[in-house]
């Protein structure tokens, strides 16, 4: 299967809203002539050709992409030591035309030190759309050594994701998260470190559960330990780390029978985030019986060739598989 194509000239990180622009105005960004009669002639030729577009289903897709944008904390953000500050951390919704109730929270890499949202943000979404899977883009937090940072908004945007459930036509009980390198890092983090809510909770977000229903896991980032991935590490545990700290976000040491499943893809060749760290997270995940598949790809490197051929077209058909095959997804949709 093959990932989204861009319908215009644009690049894969030129933002999905700039896309739909480039996209949707080819025809109206034409100069035209101020003759009256030839505006009259040249609309009379254009406008059915516009309509037409319209309806377009491609077009129609696009045009759907346009998320909406919620910011993850009304007031101040935790920081995780008690402290409180001023946080622009945000989701994307991106709601599919025809939904079947599944939805991700999409963590873009970046190395914790930047946010890929363009290839590894709402490109996800996109193609997810196509597959009537809801995509809600993350754009946490960078840590600055602030370990529990993306946690918490990982955490906050799970929730907000199942109290909105509802309304937005999503089952609370298929809300999956997905991450990219340092995002993968984030999101096995999520499906490792989550709690039921608390009922207590002065804000209703709070009372629902974090615990993503299942992970896709695409060249991450998973130890922060001898393999870790040094830059990613510093960024978000700081240089000096502790051995605690450093084994508390090693997260094949934090696999229990409550860690939800889990689908991750790597390249052999991956030199920036060698395969080992998912080859660790799919072992722990075997050793404690939940159910995980490992797509070790031939080749690709970290980003599988930019973000497109076979090899990122493998691992989005294997993973569609696979949630069809935990019916996350209707079978139809993994197509």
């Amino acid at each position: 299967m093959q990932s989204l194509g861009r319908l215009d000239n644009t690049s894969p990180d030129t933002p999905v809203a700039d896309r739909v622009e480039a996209y949707a105005n080819p025809i109206t960004k034409m100069k035209v002539s101020r003759t009256p009669v030839s505006n009259i002639v040249l609309r009379a030729i254009l406008l059915p050709c516009v309509f037409a577009l319209a309806a377009c289903p491609a077009f129609a897709d696009v045009a759907a992409l346009q998320p909406e944008k919620i910011p993850l904390w009304p007031e101040q953000a935790p920081v995780g030591d008690g402290t409180f500050e001023a946080s622009a951390a945000s989701i994307a919704v991106h709601r599919p035309p025809q939904p079947n109730g599944a939805a991700f929270v999409i963590c873009p890499g970046g190395g914790y030190g930047t946010l890929v949202t363009g290839a590894e943000g709402h490109g996800i979404a996109a193609w997810l759309n196509q597959h009537g899977i809801a995509g809600v883009v993350l754009e946490y937090r960078l840590p600055k050594g602030r370990a529990f940072v993306p946690l918490l908004d990982a955490q906050r945007a799970i929730r907000i994701v199942r109290s909105q459930a509802k309304e937005w036509s999503i089952d609370p009980n298929r809300i999956g998260i997905i991450g990219f390198s340092a995002g993968g890092h984030l999101a096995s983090t999520a499906g490792t470190h989550f709690d039921a809510g608390d009922p207590k909770a002065a804000d209703p977000v709070g009372q629902v559960s974090c615990r993503p229903d299942f992970m896709v896991l695409i060249y991450p980032v998973i130890s922060m330990g001898g393999k870790g991935h040094s830059g990613s590490r510093a960024n978000l545990l700081g240089r000096d780390a502790k051995p605690d700290l450093i084994e508390l976000f090693s997260n094949e040491t934090r696999v229990t029978r409550e860690t939800p499943p889990a689908f991750l893809a790597h390249a052999k060749n991956d030199k920036v985030v060698p395969p080992e760290h998912s080859q660790m997270f799919h072992e722990a995940l075997q050793a404690s019986k939940v159910p995980a598949q490992y797509l070790e790809l031939p080749e690709g490197g970290h980003g599988f060739n930019g973000y497109k051929g076979p090899m990122w077209d493998a691992w989005q058909t294997q993973s569609l598989e696979w949630l069809a095959g935990l019916k996350v997804i209707p079978p139809a949709a993994s197509k």
